[in-house]
């Protein structure tokens, strides 16, 4: 039997099994490849959900058709939560799309949704882009968070080159329940937005500029001297990885708030 591992399911199959419903047997079938599953070329962690609320990504870039192929169909068939592909290429993406039907890719991302979550999380993510170019890192970050089950507000092109654009959505951002902010060129942006909302900030650069931003590099190390409290940073073009720090922000806070 597969066993999606995760929380809810640990808990169900132990009660079926001191029920009596579920023979001894069966469970320990189904724990048998708890921690990992060896594929060609890979160890796919199926234990990751259980220990921080979501699985193992699957990061494209120097991976073949083949080893694609068999991650996304392993983590396909176990994880109860999303199931992402980042930085796909387009082939990558075919093959994923091919071992598991469902899976969508989003092109302007690099992202394939290969599993989205099964149940939703009652929180607001704000994914606020400084300008259009910004746009394929901040919809990696809103994708993720949205196929993670959280709600998902988009603010596009509110740079500070036109401060007075993001200071009209400031109610938008304080209804939110964690802010992803995503800038290239100076990265000024963030500092701004933590100046204005009392919700935390996760700051991504982005590789968008002239010569100087260095490939994004000016506008991390902006965003990590930021004179404006309450605000983390992540590495350059990582949309994913900031959608998850907010991510588990909202999920700790619920665990919070429910005592």
């Amino acid at each position: 039997m597969g066993l999606h591992v995760d929380e809810r399911t640990l808990a169900r199959l132990l009660d079926d099994v001191a029920a009596g419903t579920t023979p001894v047997a069966d469970a320990v079938e189904a724990l048998r490849t708890l921690p990992y599953e060896a594929v060609a070329d890979a160890r796919v962690d199926h234990h990751r959900e259980l220990r921080t609320g979501h699985p193992e990504a699957i990061f494209g870039p120097g991976k073949t058709l083949e080893q694609i192929r068999d991650i996304t169909t392993a983590l396909a068939a176990r994880a109860s939560g999303a199931v992402l592909l980042t930085h796909a290429t387009p082939e990558q993406a075919e093959a994923a799309l091919a071992a598991v039907p469902g899976a969508r890719y989003h092109e302007r991302a690099r992202l394939v949704v290969v599993k989205a979550a099964d149940r939703s999380i009652d929180a607001t993510i704000a994914v606020v882009a400084a300008g259009t170019s910004d746009l394929p890192i901040s919809e990696e970050a809103a994708l993720s968070a949205e196929a993670a089950g959280i709600r998902v507000d988009r603010i596009t092109d509110v740079g500070v080159a036109g401060v007075h654009r993001v200071l009209e959505h400031r109610p938008a951002l304080e209804a939110s329940d964690c802010v992803i902010v995503v800038a290239g060129m100076e990265g000024a942006l963030p500092s701004v937005v933590a100046g204005i909302t009392s919700k935390p900030v996760v700051a991504v650069p982005t590789s968008v500029g002239y010569g100087a931003s260095f490939e994004g590099l000016s506008a991390l190390l902006s965003m990590l001297s930021s004179c404006a409290p309450g605000v983390a940073v992540v590495n350059i073009d990582n949309g994913f990885g900031a959608a998850q720090v907010a991510h588990r922000i909202v999920r700790s806070a619920m665990r919070a708030a429910e005592g």
